[in-house]
């Protein structure tokens, strides 16, 4: 069986995606998700089909970050690379904290490609930036079997075993703005025209 903050963890999943949706009844369908316990929420996801049959919670945590990447399930992109994406954490230890996901499914900190701590010290210096914590972390961890890197700013003496609180979408939203990477578009020259110096003909003069 999962540990209790796996669990918690794919509860706040499914709720972050809920409340992204137009389904009608959010409130009642929240409460009933935050009640379940790990056999109810494992049935829950098999009528929903977000597991398969057969599959069981176990299974099932190495796919949480793998539907993130794949836009399966709802996240607060920010950022990405050819091998990582950068996304707000739903559950953050403090204001901005991100994770770094490589689109591999990686179960090992030592298979974590060089280009996913590159984008990790790019999304902190961005943080550093625009919200001056005293110190952003970045550190590994395993959830769900899949390795992921969190950049974790520290306002007082956060760390990554600090308790996360549940952020407000509005409150995500705002932070993604603020952080998210505008694409930059090629501005298209003109090609430059020649001026042709036209030269005045004349007719010879006949003495």
């Amino acid at each position: 069986m999962l540990p209790e903050e796996q669990i918690q963890q794919i509860k706040q999943q499914l709720i972050s995606q809920l409340e992204q949706s137009n389904i009608p009844n959010k409130d009642e369908i929240k409460k009933n998700i935050l009640s379940m316990n790990p056999e109810q929420l494992e049935e829950f996801l098999k009528q929903n089909k977000l597991i398969k049959e057969g599959q069981d919670l176990q299974q099932t945590q190495q796919c949480i970050f793998c539907s993130i990447v794949s836009g399966n399930v709802q996240s607060y992109k920010i950022d990405e690379n050819q091998d990582a994406i950068a996304i707000l954490e739903i559950n953050p230890i403090s204001k901005a904290h991100t994770i770094i996901i490589p689109k591999q499914h990686l179960a090992s900190s030592e298979k974590l490609p060089k280009t996913s701590f590159s984008l990790a010290k790019k999304i902190a210096k961005k943080i550093q930036t625009k919200f001056k914590p005293k110190d952003v972390t970045i550190a590994s961890s395993n959830l769900f079997g899949h390795e992921i890197i969190n950049v974790l700013p520290v306002y007082e003496n956060e760390t990554i075993n600090s308790p996360k609180q549940q952020a407000k979408p509005e409150e995500l939203m705002k932070l993604q703005k603020q952080l998210k990477t505008k694409k930059k578009i090629p501005s298209i020259k003109k090609p430059r025209t020649k001026k042709i110096k036209e030269k005045l003909w004349l007719p010879r003069r006949i003495p």
